[in-house]
């Protein structure tokens, strides 16, 4: 029966007396474990922010954007012809019944001003209805009401990139703010939303009704069209009904023949979502799977020193045989020495492995997550690979036979 504590314990022995080294055959082991673990902690935090950031834009998002003018043969860009209206949104709002909530949008960049000081931001026209399309929550004060819009009254609602920027420390909350030189109260503080996946930053705009944004900012050369609208369906499972329903609807109420051309887009942005996560994913086991090819040069490396100490213990192994230890019994005294250098290796690689990707989060600013199922894997992969390059140097010194091993000098 094979002893396997005495193997380990003749194991860790051979392997102190060249102590140089088995510490230079571990260090392969150890830059492939550390750059397993650094890679996919970078993936790993780079795909939990664009998904942060995606969800931040709000949940089963339909955007419904207005259609392209033709002007004597020329195609003009999607979103050229105000073909959308407020009528539209309330009609998708009771009609369509796979949609949760609408908010229709219209927006321009204006100068904001607090007392001394100035901001240029986004400001858009909606409805209260876009807290829910957009899953935002308000920090302080309160929402604008659907009262405010049909009455145009001038209040809003501040980012806080905009608070930041006009008010320092002051409670924003009921204060006035002049938009455009029109004095608008600031109802409330919309809470931190944060940069969308492209490198928008949400937090810096202010809501107003749209129906204020219509009669007192901007204008309109044609009353009650809006930009855009944001549409939320009830459900992920719903958005392929809703888009349907959305579609039929407007092409009823825009009067679009089955011949004709659609004068509105629906874009479901969810699918760029999942799209977007996807890739993350792709990139991180990407990432690992060139960190891991170290792990493979690592194993080379083992199992050439590994040939090497068979070669210089050849006489050792005639003697051990000559007194009785069997095949496995030599076999496994070299699996378990290629297996120790690969564990000791691999534990050593996971606290550089840990400690780089905290560097590289504090020097590069880079977000990164070390997850437990990272650390296993790299750990597990080391050991593997130390028993697959390990087996043929074990094999080979099984296979010697013990009279010319008492022999070799």
């Amino acid at each position: 029966m094979i002893n396997i504590p005495s193997t380990f314990r003749i194991s860790f022995r051979a392997l102190r007396v060249n102590k140089m080294r088995s510490a230079l055959t571990m260090l392969g082991i150890v830059i492939g474990v550390a750059a397993v673990i650094a890679m996919l902690s970078v993936g790993t935090g780079a795909s939990t922010q664009i998904s942060e950031q995606i969800s931040s834009m709000g949940s089963n998002l339909i955007m419904v954007l207005p259609g392209a003018t033709t002007a004597g043969g020329v195609r003009m860009g999607m979103g050229s012809q105000p073909t959308l209206t407020l009528g539209d949104a309330e009609a998708i709002q009771k009609e369509s019944s796979a949609v949760a909530d609408v908010a229709p949008v219209i927006s321009e960049v204006a100068q904001v001003v607090y007392g001394n000081q100035n901001w240029s931001t986004g400001v858009v026209g909606t409805t209260p209805s876009m807290i829910n399309v957009r899953d935002w929550h308000l920090s302080s004060g309160r929402p604008f009401t659907d009262q405010d819009v049909k009455n145009a009254i001038k209040v809003c609602l501040l980012g806080q990139t905009v608070v930041d920027n006009l008010f320092g420390d002051v409670n924003p909350v009921g204060q006035i703010i002049r938009i455009k030189k029109i004095p608008f109260t600031v109802a409330g503080v919309l809470a931190v939303k944060g940069q969308s996946p492209n490198g928008q930053d949400q937090d810096d705009t202010i809501f107003v009704p749209v129906t204020t944004a219509q009669k007192r900012l901007f204008g309109t050369t044609f009353p009650g069209m809006v930009r855009i609208l944001m549409v939320k369906a009830k459900s992920t499972e719903n958005l392929p009904a809703a888009e349907k329903q959305i579609t039929e609807l407007l092409k009823q109420r825009h009067h679009i023949g089955p011949k004709q051309e659609d004068d509105f887009t629906v874009r479901n942005l969810t699918q760029f979502m999942q799209a977007a996560e996807q890739s993350t994913r792709v990139m991180t086991l990407l990432l690992g799977s060139i960190a891991s090819v170290s792990l493979i040069v690592g194993g080379i490396g083992i199992m050439n020193i590994m040939l090497v100490s068979v070669t210089e213990r050849t006489r050792e192994i005639g003697i051990r045989m000559a007194v009785g230890a069997k095949t496995w019994d030599i076999r496994l005294q070299f699996i378990i020495e290629a297996l120790t250098l690969s564990l000791i290796g691999g534990a050593v690689g996971i606290a550089a492995g840990v400690s780089s990707s905290k560097a590289v989060a504090m020097l590069a600013g880079w977000p990164t997550i070390v997850s437990p199922f990272s650390i296993l894997i790299a750990f597990g992969f080391s050991g593997l690979v130390g028993i697959f390059f390990g087996f043929y140097p074990a094999y080979k010194a099984s296979l010697l036979n013990p009279i010319d091993a008492l022999r070799y000098e």
